[in-house]
């Protein structure tokens, strides 16, 4: 079989993959990239995208609703809500993307790439290709179905199923506490749905405690049905009716079933035994993205386990685009922590928006991280409702913000915020901690007034001057 030759073979064409292409192709490489299903991936069609869809008409008419004169409405119109998200993934179709591959230079193949051999890539079985320089695994990760004794039978919906919905269903019940868990509780509960969620422990763990508490107050105010610390023992499906039954013996009855448990890498089918790997591991990286104990194979995004967020996957294919190009041509490599080259901030400011209601804005380390890091550390809780801009946005504002100082070196190590429309207070926290922005330096970064952003300046009032 002839081979293709490029500089740079990359594997999954979604946000991380297209990411890596392009900027290995502004560094002067030749790239191809393969993609079996669309190009722009799950966050384009499955995700991110069109799981904002559904959840924005209920955030508006909740807004609408806290905003004196703005008036109520009698509910959200669930086809119209479908019909944007419809135009958001454009039908599915991924015409507009591969437009976009062809403008940026970057050949596109059709066709399940798997690695056969060192810098090799065979596609379908019938076309080869080699690298020169690179492969790079941008294959993204997949739902984790948990070994629940029926599960499987009883067709559960996954992200993909409850983004992609033709029609709501009547109830969901809902397996897991996890951000993917809460925002469609959070959507389906706005369409009027009956939502029952089923967590093992508490919501939104491995952040702040109060985050997950609040939302599930939300979730609980808005008619769902959330039940922590429980665990399932079976599922089972007659027609049209889900029964989940649970540890102790109750039962759950619902239409449909979502489950949100977690997420596994799809690295099963990309060859990675051709290599020495193990199928279906998550790809252990340095911070360049590539492979220990290999030169020429990167993993990037999801499959890496370091920060499942496309946001911070597309960062991290910045850097192994950058670096792949540089060692490509022999140029210095950027390595140091916060270099050109590498993707530090997986480990010290991933900054995350969790689309319930409240919204949910995180960056850094909560409290109890940074403690067991070994910091010294100091949480300043400020409640939300006392900044002037809360009062002008709702009489009924509630709200939480806290921030943690590493007390040694007086800066910033994590933010939480936790309201209405907080998602956009985010940023500035993640520069101060991308920064180490001394909190005395803090002090002449003057908040606008009336706004939320004041809770800057009494986070610190409260540490002091």
């Amino acid at each position: 079989m002839d081979a293709e030759v490029f500089d740079l073979v990359v594997i999954g064409a979604g946000a991380v993959g297209e990411n890596v292409a392009d900027r290995a192709v502004q560094g002067g490489l030749s790239v191809v990239i393969i993609e079996s299903e669309l190009v722009g991936g799950e966050c384009s069609y499955w995700a991110c995208m069109p799981s904002k869809v559904l959840l924005r008409a209920g955030a508006a008419r909740r807004g609408a609703a806290d905003a004196a004169g703005a008036g109520r409405t009698d509910g959200v119109d669930v086809a119209s809500v479908l019909r944007r998200r419809d135009e958001i993934v454009h039908g599915w179709n991924d015409g507009g993307q591969v437009d976009w591959l062809r403008g940026a230079g970057i050949e596109l193949v059709r066709g399940h790439g798997r690695l056969t051999g060192e810098r090799e890539v065979t596609v379908d079985g019938t076309r080869m290709i080699r690298a020169r320089c690179a492969v790079a695994v941008c294959t993204g990760s997949a739902a984790l179905l948990p070994d629940i004794p029926g599960l499987i039978d009883a067709d559960p919906w996954t992200s993909r199923e409850a983004t992609a919905v033709q029609s709501v269903p009547d109830s969901l019940v809902i397996l897991g506490g996890g951000v993917v868990a809460c925002e469609m509780a959070t959507a389906y509960a706005s369409f009027g749905t009956a939502v029952t969620v089923l967590a093992r422990s508490g919501l939104l763990g491995g952040m702040e405690p109060f985050a997950g508490e609040r939302v599930a107050s939300a979730l609980r105010a808005a008619g769902a049905d959330v039940r922590t610390g429980v665990d399932v023992e079976r599922v089972t499906r007659d027609g049209a009716l889900i029964t989940v039954e649970l540890a102790g013996g109750s039962r759950v009855e619902a239409s449909e079933i979502l489950v949100a448990t977690g997420r596994t890498p799809r690295t099963g089918d990309v060859g990675l035994e051709a290599v020495g790997l193990t199928p279906g591991a998550w790809l252990d990286v340095d911070d360049t993205l590539r492979v220990r104990g290999s030169e020429w194979l990167y993993g990037v995004g999801d499959v890496t386990h370091r920060a499942l967020l496309t946001h911070q996957g597309k960062y991290q294919a910045r850097a192994a685009g950058d670096v792949i190009a540089a060692r490509a041509h022999g140029a210095d490599v950027d390595d140091a922590p916060w270099g050109r080259h590498v993707a530090t901030a997986d480990h010290a400011a991933v900054p995350q928006v969790t689309f319930t209601d409240p919204e949910v804005a995180s960056v850094g380390l909560t409290e109890a991280a940074a403690r067991e890091a070994g910091l010294t550390v100091r949480a300043l809780d400020y409640d939300l409702s006392w900044v002037a801009g809360a009062s002008t946005h709702s009489t009924r504002y509630e709200g939480t913000a806290r921030a943690v100082v590493d007390e040694d070196r007086g800066v910033l190590v994590g933010a939480t915020f936790v309201g209405p429309d907080v998602a956009e207070l985010l940023h500035s926290a993640t520069i101060a901690i991308v920064g180490e922005v001394p909190l005395s330096r803090l002090w002449h970064a003057v908040p606008s007034y009336p706004t939320l952003s004041e809770v800057w300046l009494r986070w610190l009032e409260a540490y002091g001057r």
